[in-house]
């Protein structure tokens, strides 16, 4: 009985903080709206790399907090998220269709986009009950390995620490793939570190922790391109400093982004390594 009410408490406090941080999140989307300031670009040109020193995303956050966007809570993850801003702001127009693949609904990447005056925004999770709105974000229920929507939906994909938690690496990278306009654009993040870290009887969201090593990105690469995607640039997968520390699990790590791009058929494109980071696993 115990252990039930401690169960329910939780579950209680988890819908209030989420709540509350929607409630703050549309607050600062109005408020900036209804200012009507044009948003300066940020400069994150950082769409191929690894976190390797706490003074990047720390030096990220600042560059969130000068242009006058909401942070993200979890304040390392700035650092990929506005990573990936830079990138589909570079790469798209307003006009273009924009998915958050597994997001939460505290996730900064869209509320991000929006104030950019993109408008034809989506989130999907397995962790939504149904479908909602925010301005001009939809979010609803949804697989990233098994989307509901049409082939060549999307100008670019965003997929932030979401595919180390139990997805299927194959079906994440044909899915996006399918769904991705030719020429479109996948973001996506990993928890990482270049040699490989002992998770083994650590589990949340249900299912066993995962951080991707060096042998285990470039063999997610190797599936990447067999599905037709291909990166945007160099990748150098050398890790320094463990930045993140995961304190429920003790675990320490840091995080890569790292950014796909859907070749047009009849076009070909080389693999694009530093020596540092390059070869085939």
């Amino acid at each position: 009985m115990l252990d039930r009410q401690v169960f329910q408490l939780t579950d209680n406090f988890r819908k209030w903080k989420r709540r509350i941080q929607d409630l703050l999140f549309d607050y600062e989307v109005g408020r900036r709206i209804l200012r009507g300031r044009s948003l300066e670009r940020p400069v994150a040109p950082w769409e191929n790399s690894v976190l390797r020193k706490a003074g990047e995303w720390k030096g990220a956050l600042d560059q969130v907090e000068r242009l006058g966007l909401p942070i993200h809570l979890e304040l390392t993850k700035n650092w990929d998220s506005i990573a990936a801003l830079d990138c589909i702001l570079a790469r798209t127009t307003r006009e273009a269709r924009i998915l958050d693949a597994g997001g939460e609904r505290y996730s900064v990447i869209l509320l991000w986009l929006c104030l950019y005056g993109y408008r034809d925004l989506h989130g999907i999770n397995l962790s939504f009950d149904s479908v909602f709105r925010r301005g001009p974000i939809t979010y609803e229920p949804g697989d990233i390995t098994a989307t509901r929507y049409e082939w060549d939906s999307f100008d670019a994909v965003t997929c932030l620490s979401v595919i180390e938690h139990g997805v299927d690496i194959w079906k994440y990278f044909r899915e996006m793939s399918r769904i991705l306009k030719p020429g479109g654009v996948l973001v996506t993040s990993v928890d990482y570190y270049e040699s490989p870290l002992d998770t083994a009887g650590k589990t949340a969201y249900g299912v066993p922790v995962h951080i991707f090593s060096r042998e285990e990105v470039l063999e997610a690469l190797s599936v990447a391109r067999d599905c037709g995607l291909h990166l945007t640039g160099p990748l150098d997968l050398r890790s320094e400093e463990k930045i993140v520390h995961w304190g429920g699990l003790d675990l320490e790590y840091t995080f890569l982004v790292f950014t796909l791009i859907k070749i047009p058929p009849g076009r070909t494109e080389p693999d694009i390594f530093t020596s540092q980071g390059g070869g085939r696993g």
